[in-house]
């Protein structure tokens, strides 16, 4: 600390009373890595244990052999057009 007539002059670390190690950005960076480990380890766990038939076509699939949906209008799901009658009618 300085002085300078009635002025008094301090230096950063006695202003802020006490020092600036930087620990913050360790804190920041290590709850970041364990947030990011976290929430893969919730997506990534269930995913490889769920039963490969399950999703997209494959729950379609299985809601039209149930009845429970319309194969015409499941996107993807369409049957093949009838064949047309012999003759031409």
């Amino acid at each position: 600390m300085e002085t300078r007539g009635e002025e008094v002059h301090l230096d950063k670390t006695e202003a802020r009373a006490g020092a600036t190690p930087g620990v913050v950005r360790y804190v920041l960076l290590i709850g970041l890595i364990l947030a990011i480990a976290a929430l893969s380890l919730i997506w990534i766990v269930p995913a490889t244990q769920a039963p490969k038939d399950t999703g997209g076509a494959a729950d379609t699939r299985r809601a039209v052999e149930q009845g429970d949906a319309n194969p015409q209008t499941q996107p993807g799901m369409q049957s093949p057009p009838p064949p047309a009658p012999p003759g031409g009618h």
